[in-house]
Protein backbone atom coordinates (compact mmCIF):
# COMPACT_ATOMS: atom_id res chain seq x y z
CA UNK A 1 0.00 0.00 0.00
CA UNK A 2 2.92 2.39 0.73
CA UNK A 3 3.85 1.85 -2.81
CA UNK A 4 0.35 2.49 -4.24
CA UNK A 5 0.72 5.61 -1.77
CA UNK A 6 4.07 6.78 -3.52
CA UNK A 7 2.13 6.46 -7.16
CA UNK A 8 -0.67 8.25 -6.13
CA UNK A 9 1.47 11.36 -5.37
CA UNK A 10 1.86 14.04 -7.37
CA UNK A 11 4.52 16.02 -7.84
CA UNK A 12 4.27 19.82 -7.87
CA UNK A 13 6.82 20.56 -10.34
CA UNK A 14 4.90 19.02 -12.88
CA UNK A 15 3.58 20.96 -16.06
CA UNK A 16 0.91 18.68 -16.51
CA UNK A 17 -0.95 17.56 -13.61
CA UNK A 18 -4.17 15.73 -15.49
CA UNK A 19 -1.74 13.93 -17.14
CA UNK A 20 -0.06 12.46 -13.92
CA UNK A 21 -3.30 12.17 -12.06
CA UNK A 22 -4.51 10.11 -15.63
CA UNK A 23 -0.74 8.01 -15.01
CA UNK A 24 -1.80 7.10 -10.77
CA UNK A 25 -5.08 6.14 -11.68
CA UNK A 26 -4.11 3.38 -13.95
CA UNK A 27 -1.51 2.10 -11.52
CA UNK A 28 -3.59 2.12 -8.76
CA UNK A 29 -6.04 -0.52 -10.92
CA UNK A 30 -3.14 -1.82 -11.81
CA UNK A 31 -1.95 -2.80 -8.27
CA UNK A 32 -5.98 -3.74 -7.74
CA UNK A 33 -5.91 -6.43 -9.76
CA UNK A 34 -2.35 -7.83 -8.53
CA UNK A 35 -4.13 -7.78 -4.93
CA UNK A 36 -6.77 -9.90 -6.41
CA UNK A 37 -4.72 -12.24 -8.36
CA UNK A 38 -2.53 -13.09 -4.86
CA UNK A 39 -5.71 -13.73 -2.56
CA UNK A 40 -7.66 -15.82 -4.81
CA UNK A 41 -4.20 -18.09 -5.38
CA UNK A 42 -4.02 -18.57 -1.31
CA UNK A 43 -7.85 -19.00 -1.23
CA UNK A 44 -7.49 -22.02 -4.54
CA UNK A 45 -4.23 -23.36 -2.50
CA UNK A 46 -5.68 -23.61 0.85
CA UNK A 47 -9.12 -25.36 -1.31
CA UNK A 48 -6.66 -27.69 -2.88
CA UNK A 49 -4.46 -28.33 1.03
CA UNK A 50 -7.85 -29.64 2.73
CA UNK A 51 -8.79 -31.85 -0.27
CA UNK A 52 -5.93 -33.58 -0.33
CA UNK A 53 -5.87 -34.22 3.63
CA UNK A 54 -9.46 -35.39 3.20
CA UNK A 55 -8.51 -37.61 0.36
CA UNK A 56 -5.25 -39.08 2.65
CA UNK A 57 -7.97 -39.76 5.48
CA UNK A 58 -9.63 -41.78 3.52
CA UNK A 59 -7.47 -43.70 1.81
CA UNK A 60 -6.30 -45.54 4.97
CA UNK A 61 -6.59 -48.86 5.75
CA UNK A 62 -9.86 -49.58 7.96
CA UNK A 63 -7.61 -50.62 11.39
CA UNK A 64 -9.56 -48.50 14.26
CA UNK A 65 -11.72 -50.86 16.47
CA UNK A 66 -15.77 -50.94 16.42
CA UNK A 67 -17.23 -47.64 17.81
CA UNK A 68 -19.98 -47.68 20.57
CA UNK A 69 -22.46 -46.81 18.82
CA UNK A 70 -21.69 -49.45 15.73
CA UNK A 71 -25.03 -51.66 14.73
CA UNK A 72 -23.68 -54.86 13.91
CA UNK A 73 -26.07 -57.89 14.61
CA UNK A 74 -25.15 -59.74 17.24
CA UNK A 75 -24.15 -63.48 16.63
CA UNK A 76 -28.15 -64.18 17.77
CA UNK A 77 -29.26 -62.47 14.87
CA UNK A 78 -27.03 -63.44 11.95
CA UNK A 79 -27.82 -66.89 12.91
CA UNK A 80 -31.53 -66.39 12.56
CA UNK A 81 -31.05 -64.28 9.49
CA UNK A 82 -29.24 -67.24 8.19
CA UNK A 83 -31.74 -70.02 9.00
CA UNK A 84 -34.18 -67.49 7.56
CA UNK A 85 -31.99 -67.95 4.09
CA UNK A 86 -31.00 -71.81 4.12
CA UNK A 87 -33.53 -73.59 6.95
CA UNK A 88 -31.79 -76.43 8.61
CA UNK A 89 -29.20 -76.36 6.27
CA UNK A 90 -27.22 -73.89 8.64
CA UNK A 91 -24.25 -74.69 10.43
CA UNK A 92 -24.20 -76.70 13.61
CA UNK A 93 -22.82 -73.62 15.79
CA UNK A 94 -25.18 -71.36 14.23
CA UNK A 95 -27.93 -74.06 15.32
CA UNK A 96 -26.44 -73.75 18.84
CA UNK A 97 -26.48 -70.05 19.21
CA UNK A 98 -30.17 -70.51 18.30
CA UNK A 99 -31.28 -73.14 20.77
CA UNK A 100 -33.22 -71.74 24.40
CA UNK A 101 -34.00 -73.47 27.29
CA UNK A 102 -37.04 -74.60 27.61
CA UNK A 103 -37.02 -76.16 31.44
CA UNK A 104 -41.33 -76.93 32.16
CA UNK A 105 -41.19 -73.85 34.56
CA UNK A 106 -39.50 -71.03 33.64
CA UNK A 107 -38.94 -72.32 29.42
CA UNK A 108 -42.93 -72.17 29.62
CA UNK A 109 -44.45 -69.74 31.23
CA UNK A 110 -40.79 -67.02 30.81
CA UNK A 111 -40.14 -66.93 26.85
CA UNK A 112 -38.57 -63.84 25.28
CA UNK A 113 -41.64 -63.07 23.92
CA UNK A 114 -44.76 -64.15 25.89
CA UNK A 115 -48.29 -64.37 23.80
CA UNK A 116 -51.64 -63.43 25.71
CA UNK A 117 -52.86 -67.04 24.01
CA UNK A 118 -52.50 -69.83 26.67
CA UNK A 119 -52.92 -73.48 25.38
CA UNK A 120 -55.20 -75.37 28.43
CA UNK A 121 -56.78 -79.12 28.48
CA UNK A 122 -59.99 -79.20 29.08
CA UNK A 123 -61.20 -79.92 32.46
CA UNK A 124 -64.69 -81.50 32.79
CA UNK A 125 -66.99 -81.58 35.96
CA UNK A 126 -70.37 -82.41 36.71
CA UNK A 127 -73.44 -79.21 36.46
CA UNK A 128 -75.01 -80.69 39.82
CA UNK A 129 -74.50 -76.89 41.38
CA UNK A 130 -76.57 -75.79 38.61
CA UNK A 131 -79.61 -77.65 39.29
CA UNK A 132 -79.36 -77.96 43.35
CA UNK A 133 -80.57 -75.70 45.70
CA UNK A 134 -77.49 -73.27 47.30
CA UNK A 135 -77.30 -71.40 50.20
CA UNK A 136 -74.30 -69.47 51.77
CA UNK A 137 -73.69 -69.68 55.28
CA UNK A 138 -71.52 -67.72 58.19
CA UNK A 139 -71.52 -70.71 59.95
CA UNK A 140 -69.34 -74.04 60.31
CA UNK A 141 -72.44 -75.72 59.67
CA UNK A 142 -76.20 -75.45 59.26
CA UNK A 143 -78.79 -77.63 61.35
CA UNK A 144 -82.63 -78.06 59.79
CA UNK A 145 -85.52 -79.27 61.51
CA UNK A 146 -86.75 -82.60 60.04
CA UNK A 147 -90.09 -83.87 60.74
CA UNK A 148 -90.19 -87.68 60.17
CA UNK A 149 -93.82 -88.67 60.63
CA UNK A 150 -97.42 -87.23 60.44
CA UNK A 151 -99.94 -87.23 63.50
CA UNK A 152 -102.05 -91.03 63.63
CA UNK A 153 -105.79 -90.13 63.46
CA UNK A 154 -108.09 -93.13 63.69
CA UNK A 155 -111.60 -93.40 62.68
CA UNK A 156 -114.09 -93.52 65.24
CA UNK A 157 -117.46 -94.04 66.19
CA UNK A 158 -119.99 -91.80 67.79
CA UNK A 159 -119.25 -91.72 71.56
CA UNK A 160 -115.86 -93.20 71.52
CA UNK A 161 -112.79 -91.49 72.63
CA UNK A 162 -110.49 -90.32 70.76
CA UNK A 163 -106.81 -91.45 70.74
CA UNK A 164 -103.67 -88.56 70.85
CA UNK A 165 -101.07 -88.86 68.86
CA UNK A 166 -97.54 -86.69 68.19
CA UNK A 167 -95.50 -86.01 65.14
CA UNK A 168 -92.02 -87.27 65.17
CA UNK A 169 -89.21 -84.97 64.57
CA UNK A 170 -85.29 -84.74 64.09
CA UNK A 171 -82.63 -83.10 62.95
CA UNK A 172 -80.41 -83.29 59.73
CA UNK A 173 -77.22 -81.28 59.97
CA UNK A 174 -74.94 -79.99 56.70
CA UNK A 175 -71.10 -79.07 57.85
CA UNK A 176 -68.52 -77.28 55.90
CA UNK A 177 -65.95 -78.99 54.54
CA UNK A 178 -62.43 -77.66 53.57
CA UNK A 179 -60.57 -78.14 50.18
CA UNK A 180 -57.27 -77.00 50.37
CA UNK A 181 -53.93 -76.98 48.01
CA UNK A 182 -50.75 -74.67 47.66
CA UNK A 183 -48.73 -73.62 44.62
CA UNK A 184 -45.04 -72.71 45.05
CA UNK A 185 -43.40 -70.39 42.32
CA UNK A 186 -40.37 -68.95 41.92
CA UNK A 187 -39.68 -65.11 42.61
CA UNK A 188 -38.11 -64.87 39.01
CA UNK A 189 -40.93 -66.60 37.06
CA UNK A 190 -43.71 -64.23 38.34
CA UNK A 191 -41.53 -61.16 37.51
CA UNK A 192 -40.19 -62.41 34.12
CA UNK A 193 -43.85 -63.76 32.91
CA UNK A 194 -45.06 -60.46 33.69
CA UNK A 195 -48.34 -61.81 35.81
CA UNK A 196 -49.13 -64.78 33.43
CA UNK A 197 -47.82 -67.06 35.85
CA UNK A 198 -49.76 -66.03 38.58
CA UNK A 199 -52.92 -65.74 36.38
CA UNK A 200 -52.98 -69.80 35.09
CA UNK A 201 -51.99 -70.40 38.73
CA UNK A 202 -55.10 -68.97 40.29
CA UNK A 203 -57.02 -70.31 37.45
CA UNK A 204 -55.65 -73.65 37.29
CA UNK A 205 -56.88 -73.33 41.51
CA UNK A 206 -60.56 -72.25 40.26
CA UNK A 207 -60.74 -75.34 37.99
CA UNK A 208 -59.36 -78.00 40.19
CA UNK A 209 -61.70 -76.52 43.39
CA UNK A 210 -64.49 -77.11 40.81
CA UNK A 211 -63.96 -80.10 39.52
CA UNK A 212 -63.26 -81.91 42.98
CA UNK A 213 -66.26 -80.40 44.38
CA UNK A 214 -68.40 -81.66 41.92
CA UNK A 215 -67.06 -85.14 42.37
CA UNK A 216 -67.79 -84.48 46.33
CA UNK A 217 -71.51 -83.71 45.52
CA UNK A 218 -72.13 -86.81 43.72
CA UNK A 219 -69.76 -89.38 45.50
CA UNK A 220 -68.48 -87.85 48.61
CA UNK A 221 -68.32 -90.16 51.51
CA UNK A 222 -69.59 -87.45 53.60
CA UNK A 223 -67.02 -87.45 56.43
CA UNK A 224 -64.07 -85.34 55.67
CA UNK A 225 -66.31 -84.45 52.25
CA UNK A 226 -70.06 -83.28 51.24
CA UNK A 227 -72.49 -86.66 51.31
CA UNK A 228 -72.63 -87.65 47.56
CA UNK A 229 -76.36 -88.17 46.38
CA UNK A 230 -74.73 -91.35 45.09
CA UNK A 231 -73.30 -92.66 48.63
CA UNK A 232 -76.79 -91.79 50.26
CA UNK A 233 -77.80 -95.21 51.60
CA UNK A 234 -81.43 -94.23 52.11
CA UNK A 235 -82.01 -93.98 48.62
CA UNK A 236 -84.19 -96.28 46.94
CA UNK A 237 -83.19 -98.30 43.41
CA UNK A 238 -84.99 -99.98 40.86
CA UNK A 239 -83.20 -103.27 39.25
CA UNK A 240 -82.12 -102.97 35.87
CA UNK A 241 -82.38 -106.80 35.01
CA UNK A 242 -78.86 -107.23 33.63
CA UNK A 243 -75.47 -105.86 34.43
CA UNK A 244 -74.64 -104.03 31.35
CA UNK A 245 -77.94 -104.18 28.63
CA UNK A 246 -80.28 -100.86 29.50
CA UNK A 247 -84.02 -101.99 29.62
CA UNK A 248 -86.33 -99.30 28.62
CA UNK A 249 -89.27 -100.82 30.85
CA UNK A 250 -87.25 -100.62 33.96
CA UNK A 251 -86.48 -96.67 33.34
CA UNK A 252 -90.24 -96.59 33.05
CA UNK A 253 -90.41 -98.22 36.50
CA UNK A 254 -87.74 -96.06 37.76
CA UNK A 255 -89.20 -93.17 37.01
CA UNK A 256 -92.99 -94.07 37.64
CA UNK A 257 -91.58 -95.16 41.47
CA UNK A 258 -91.16 -91.39 42.96
CA UNK A 259 -94.52 -89.45 44.03
CA UNK A 260 -96.01 -87.18 41.08
CA UNK A 261 -95.41 -84.45 43.01
CA UNK A 262 -91.53 -85.37 42.86
CA UNK A 263 -91.58 -86.73 39.51
CA UNK A 264 -93.64 -83.92 38.15
CA UNK A 265 -91.01 -81.16 40.02
CA UNK A 266 -89.70 -78.15 38.18
CA UNK A 267 -86.76 -79.65 39.61
CA UNK A 268 -86.72 -83.32 38.03
CA UNK A 269 -84.21 -84.66 35.28
CA UNK A 270 -82.33 -87.41 34.50
CA UNK A 271 -78.31 -87.82 35.44
CA UNK A 272 -75.82 -89.74 33.82
CA UNK A 273 -72.75 -89.46 32.15
CA UNK A 274 -71.81 -89.61 28.44
CA UNK A 275 -71.22 -93.24 27.76
CA UNK A 276 -74.43 -94.04 29.75
CA UNK A 277 -76.30 -91.50 27.77
CA UNK A 278 -75.10 -92.85 24.41
CA UNK A 279 -76.56 -96.34 25.61
CA UNK A 280 -79.84 -94.63 26.51
CA UNK A 281 -80.44 -92.67 23.31
CA UNK A 282 -80.55 -95.95 21.54
CA UNK A 283 -83.39 -97.68 23.47
CA UNK A 284 -87.02 -97.66 22.38
CA UNK A 285 -90.41 -98.59 23.61
CA UNK A 286 -92.95 -100.61 22.24
CA UNK A 287 -93.87 -98.64 19.28
CA UNK A 288 -90.59 -98.36 18.41
CA UNK A 289 -90.05 -94.88 19.49
CA UNK A 290 -86.94 -93.64 21.01
CA UNK A 291 -87.08 -93.21 24.73
CA UNK A 292 -84.63 -90.23 24.21
CA UNK A 293 -85.64 -86.98 22.28
CA UNK A 294 -83.58 -84.00 21.20
CA UNK A 295 -84.23 -80.10 22.00
CA UNK A 296 -86.77 -78.56 19.93
CA UNK A 297 -85.66 -75.10 21.45
CA UNK A 298 -82.84 -72.95 21.69
CA UNK A 299 -81.26 -73.17 25.69
CA UNK A 300 -83.73 -76.31 26.66
CA UNK A 301 -81.80 -79.57 27.56
CA UNK A 302 -82.67 -83.25 25.46
CA UNK A 303 -85.22 -85.35 27.31
CA UNK A 304 -86.02 -88.86 28.45
CA UNK A 305 -89.28 -90.00 28.76
CA UNK A 306 -90.07 -86.05 28.71
CA UNK A 307 -87.92 -85.53 31.82
CA UNK A 308 -84.45 -83.36 31.34
CA UNK A 309 -81.12 -85.26 31.06
CA UNK A 310 -78.17 -83.62 32.90
CA UNK A 311 -75.33 -85.20 31.65
CA UNK A 312 -72.56 -85.57 34.51
CA UNK A 313 -69.19 -86.50 34.01
CA UNK A 314 -68.81 -87.95 37.75
CA UNK A 315 -71.17 -90.58 37.36
CA UNK A 316 -70.14 -94.16 36.90
CA UNK A 317 -70.40 -96.13 34.11
CA UNK A 318 -72.75 -99.06 33.63
CA UNK A 319 -71.83 -101.86 34.93
CA UNK A 320 -72.28 -105.23 36.84
CA UNK A 321 -73.12 -103.68 40.63
CA UNK A 322 -72.93 -99.52 39.48
CA UNK A 323 -75.71 -97.48 39.91
CA UNK A 324 -74.97 -95.38 36.04
CA UNK A 325 -78.31 -93.61 36.48
CA UNK A 326 -80.13 -91.29 38.72
CA UNK A 327 -83.13 -89.52 38.52
CA UNK A 328 -85.02 -87.07 40.95
CA UNK A 329 -86.12 -83.45 41.83
CA UNK A 330 -82.75 -82.06 42.26
CA UNK A 331 -83.86 -79.04 44.93
CA UNK A 332 -83.74 -81.69 47.23
CA UNK A 333 -80.05 -81.68 47.15
CA UNK A 334 -78.68 -78.58 49.42
CA UNK A 335 -75.10 -77.03 48.86
CA UNK A 336 -73.79 -74.78 51.71
CA UNK A 337 -71.10 -72.18 50.41
CA UNK A 338 -69.40 -71.00 53.88
CA UNK A 339 -66.33 -69.49 52.11
CA UNK A 340 -65.76 -68.85 48.21
CA UNK A 341 -62.34 -69.77 46.88
CA UNK A 342 -60.00 -67.61 48.81
CA UNK A 343 -56.53 -67.62 47.42
CA UNK A 344 -53.80 -66.09 49.51
CA UNK A 345 -49.95 -65.12 47.94
CA UNK A 346 -47.50 -65.58 50.36
CA UNK A 347 -44.30 -64.19 49.81
CA UNK A 348 -42.12 -64.29 52.94
CA UNK A 349 -42.34 -67.86 54.01
CA UNK A 350 -40.08 -69.25 51.59
CA UNK A 351 -38.35 -65.94 50.63
CA UNK A 352 -34.89 -67.63 51.96
CA UNK A 353 -35.77 -69.96 48.68
CA UNK A 354 -36.76 -67.40 46.73
CA UNK A 355 -40.12 -69.28 46.66
CA UNK A 356 -43.77 -67.90 46.60
CA UNK A 357 -46.28 -69.76 48.04
CA UNK A 358 -49.92 -69.54 46.52
CA UNK A 359 -52.42 -70.60 48.92
CA UNK A 360 -56.25 -71.89 47.97
CA UNK A 361 -58.59 -72.67 50.39
CA UNK A 362 -62.37 -73.36 49.76
CA UNK A 363 -65.26 -74.40 52.28
CA UNK A 364 -68.44 -76.11 51.72
CA UNK A 365 -70.85 -78.80 52.33
CA UNK A 366 -73.20 -80.68 50.22
CA UNK A 367 -76.10 -83.13 51.49
CA UNK A 368 -79.47 -85.07 50.34
CA UNK A 369 -82.20 -83.32 52.42
CA UNK A 370 -84.78 -85.58 51.22
CA UNK A 371 -84.10 -89.27 49.52
CA UNK A 372 -87.68 -89.77 49.18
CA UNK A 373 -87.21 -87.48 46.30
CA UNK A 374 -84.76 -89.17 44.14
CA UNK A 375 -84.09 -92.47 42.89
CA UNK A 376 -81.27 -95.04 41.41
CA UNK A 377 -81.02 -97.51 38.45
CA UNK A 378 -78.88 -100.28 39.73
CA UNK A 379 -77.01 -102.38 36.55
CA UNK A 380 -77.60 -105.86 38.40
CA UNK A 381 -79.60 -109.45 38.15
CA UNK A 382 -80.77 -108.76 41.51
Amino acid sequence: MRNLAQKLEIKSDNTDPVAEVKTALADLAAAVEDVKKTAANDNIADLAKRLEAAETKLARPAIIGKAANDNEPSEERKAFAHYLHRGDAIPAEEVKTLTVSSDPGGGYLAPAEMSTEFIRDLTEYSPIRQYASVRTTGAPSVKYPKRTSITNALWEGELEESSGSEPAFGQLEIPARKLTTYVDISEELLADSAGAAEAEVRLALAEDFGAKEAVGFVSGNGVSQPEGFMTNADILNTVNGHATNLSADKLIDLMYALPAAYRNAAGAAWAMNGTTLAAVRKLKDGQNNYLWQPSFQAGQPETILGKPVVEMVDMPDIGDGNFPIAFGDWSAYRILDRLNLSILVDPYTQKRNGVVRIFGTRRVGGRVLQAARFRKLKTATS
